[in-house]
């Protein structure tokens, strides 16, 4: 409540001669929240980023960033980075998350790859912190210690741990050899706005320079949603041909290219099931349990697709039974 009062005397001194009524518009993973400000002719969106947790500059200099790229993103129209506070165009209350179904994916995944060619296209190094060794191998080992040991409370000797660490460096190899672009790390159906001109982006603040098949695998390896494979690989083949003809940096051979998508996906994998145990048990955030399964599922089948990853699925079958190990 202190939060909110002090978003609604900020309002007040913005717009001193108008009338509001602020409410809740949605909160994500950090400790950022998101509210709707009503005013008799429009709304706008207050981003609540306590200086204490957030940082909002990433978010302003990744907007910028963007935007200059060519694509749709919320207009800053006040800030006050002492209180933590931004003050946002409202890009509305449709996500691709409501509005995905069989009809509509083609044309809602055809808008969204053609401005993610767009954001890689802009790309140039040095600009964003790097996608590195070192955080590409921390993200893998939140599966460890939130998924496996503290959600479902296994204890992994050290074999099982050699093991796991095996399979994370021959994931992080493949992942350091890419190409690199701009990744904006959670290019989803939760962060994609059905606007005009489609897609509206969200949640952008933790950009980074990284793998280029990264936020496609976000994209089509959705946690929220999850689709037939056949629909997937063709919707990928469409995005590797579109990023050829446009002169990215991907492989000639669209089996290499998959292969590197399967593979990133690996690493996000294990990210988002670990990540999704701690917003539980840390932060009392259990309705991201429900996903888990679905994240589970993309990452069991690509480890049976490559010799080199079934070590892991082994321990994941293991663990879904429950078979002491």
């Amino acid at each position: 409540m202190e939060r909110q009062k002090l978003i609604e005397t900020w309002l007040n001194e913005q717009f001193p001669e108008k009338t509001f009524s602020l409410r809740s518009a949605s909160s994500d993973a950090s400790f950022r929240r998101y509210f709707r400000a009503s005013f008799p002719d429009s709304t706008l969106i207050v981003m609540d980023a306590p200086p204490s947790r957030e940082d909002c500059r990433p978010f302003l200099k990744i907007a910028q960033l963007f935007s200059e790229a060519g694509v749709h993103l919320p207009k800053v129209i006040s800030r006050d980075l002492g209180k933590g506070l931004l003050l946002l165009s409202d890009m509305g209350n449709t996500t691709y998350l409501d509005a995905l179904d069989e009809n509509s994916a083609d044309l809602l995944y055809r808008d969204a790859t053609d401005s993610l060619i767009k954001i890689q296209l802009a790309s140039r190094p040095g600009i964003l912190p790097e996608y590195d060794e070192t955080l590409l191998l921390r993200e893998m080992r939140l599966f460890r210690e939130w998924y496996l040991e503290r959600h479902l409370g296994l204890e992994i000797g050290k074999e099982k741990e050699a093991m796991l660490e095996t399979v994370f460096s021959r994931i992080l190899e493949n992942a350091l050899s890419q190409p690199k672009v701009y990744v904006h790390r959670d290019y989803h159906s939760r962060n994609l706005m059905v606007t005009e001109p489609n897609p509206g982006i969200l949640d952008f603040q933790d950009a980074v320079y990284g793998p280029i098949t990264y936020d496609l695998v976000s994209l089509f390896r959705d946690a929220y949603i999850g689709w037939e494979e056949e629909k997937v690989l063709d919707w990928v083949i469409r995005y590797w041909e579109k990023a050829r003809k446009a002169g990215l940096p991907v492989h000639s051979d669209f089996a290499e290219f998959y292969r590197d998508f399967e593979w990133m996906g690996a690493q996000r994998q294990l990210k988002v099931a670990g990540i999704f145990s701690r917003l539980h048990h840390r932060d009392g955030k259990a309705r991201y349990l429900e996903d888990i399964p679905l994240v589970l599922s993309y990452l069991k089948k690509t480890c049976a697709r490559y010799a080199e990853l079934s070590p892991l699925l082994r321990l994941v079958e293991k663990m879904e039974a429950r078979t002491t190990f």
